[in-house]
């Protein structure tokens, strides 16, 4: 499974991952108490998770007539580590 990493500021909302029809999935672990969240559109709230050292996997499912992002909220500024899965592999 890819592993991918990225530096994520703290504050806002940070966009990780996104797709418009198509179905994946992001397993995160850490930093522990940040916030991740799917967003589909302008804004429609789907999952919500906060981590807790133990994964955590956010779906985005397909067919979606908008667009889909994964987002992540720290409250200090890191590099992230997580797992980008394709639908076959969750």
């Amino acid at each position: 499974m890819p592993l991918r990493s990225k530096y994520v500021k703290s504050g806002k909302w940070r966009t990780l991952e996104w797709g418009w029809n198509t179905s994946f999935g992001c397993r995160f672990r850490y930093p522990v108490g940040a916030q991740i969240r799917v967003v589909y559109g302008p804004g429609f709230g789907g999952q919500r998770q906060t981590l807790d050292g133990n994964p955590k996997l956010i779906r985005v499912g397909g067919g979606s007539l908008f667009v889909a992002r994964v987002q992540m909220k720290v409250s200090k500024s890191a590099t992230v580590e997580y797992e980008y899965l394709a639908i076959d592999q969750f």
